[in-house]
């Protein structure tokens, strides 16, 4: 398993906030599953994972509920005898965002008190922004991302670099030379291999860059494939952006230039599918300002 930061925060949240469900955010791939997962069963004795992506595209078991009676019966049926009590289970909502309509029942289910949620998604950025009754009292939404670069270091067993890099930067010092050198050469690997997962444990067991460039690849596929499923209306022009962004970086300037999407293209016309984007979690947006002052004022 690789180690994340974010299993911290998770287990803060499961063992001192019993009156808030939790909904982890991020991207596809970067790991929310399986850290949830394994937390979960490290704390509760009672562990209920529920895919609701899956379930959409299979039987659709909770694609009809809409009451919390209807959620506990169909809950039953497919945990059998793995249901104690809210001390002692926990019921996660894996992919939340297939189902828009049970975010909103989250907030009878927390007030019913029956058992622990926690509930995770991919595009839950997209999901609240057209949820039509958010239960803004009743959770709370944290961000997880990809590995950063301390812990692909600890993937790497270096548990050392950052902690001297952090000392030497906070006393103002030089590191030297040599560790200098060391610090470099992980970060440029941590540069060509990201902070997704598949990419990381492929690169910690083979050390091969074609091999991790595939798992990216595959990751990419996944992306796309979302879009043309999720993006509604925008597909089109959304699909138009995420194609473009890798030779767009490509440049000198490193601006996004409309006009490479096509000729006479205006941000108005295309402000909604970088939007979309940037609630997916596939992109991070930076906006180029010339008064930067302002933004620090705000």
């Amino acid at each position: 398993m690789l180690e994340r930061k974010f299993a911290e925060n998770l287990e803060k949240f499961l063992l001192h906030e019993p009156r808030k469900i939790l909904l982890v955010n991020g991207a596809r791939q970067i790991g929310k599953s399986y850290l949830i997962r394994y937390v979960g069963k490290k704390l509760f004795k009672h562990f209920v994972e529920i895919n609701l992506k899956a379930d959409q595209e299979g039987d659709g078991i909770f694609k009809t509920v809409r009451s919390k009676e209807d959620f506990y019966l169909q809950l039953g049926a497919m945990a059998g005898n793995n249901l104690g009590s809210k001390d002692d289970t926990l019921v996660f909502l894996d992919e939340i965002q297939s189902y828009p309509h049970l975010m909103t029942m989250l907030k009878f289910l927390n007030e019913d008190g029956k058992y622990r949620y926690v509930a995770s998604g991919s595009q839950l950025g997209v999901a609240l922004s057209q949820t039509p009754s958010v239960p803004i009292g009743s959770i709370a939404v944290q961000q997880m991302y990809p590995l950063d670069f301390e812990e692909f270091l600890w993937a790497l067993n270096n548990e050392t670099l950052m902690p001297l890099i952090r000392m030497n930067f906070q006393k103002r010092h030089e590191m030297g030379q040599m560790m200098h050198r060391m610090a470099m050469d992980y970060f440029r690997q941590y540069l060509i291999v990201g902070g997704m997962p598949q990419a990381v444990a492929k690169f910690v067991e083979t050390r091969d860059f074609n091999k991790v460039d595939r798992v990216k690849r595959q990751i990419l596929t996944l992306y796309r494939n979302d879009i043309q499923k999720y993006a509604s209306t925008y597909v089109f022009k959304v699909t138009q952006i995420f194609d473009t962004i890798p030779s767009q970086l490509q440049k000198h300037e490193k601006k996004f230039m409309l006009k490479a999407l096509t000729e006479g293209a205006r941000m108005r016309d295309y402000e909604t599918a970088f939007f979309w984007l940037s609630d997916a979690m596939i992109v991070n947006m930076a906006y180029n300002t010339t008064e930067p002052s302002i933004g620090l004022g705000m």
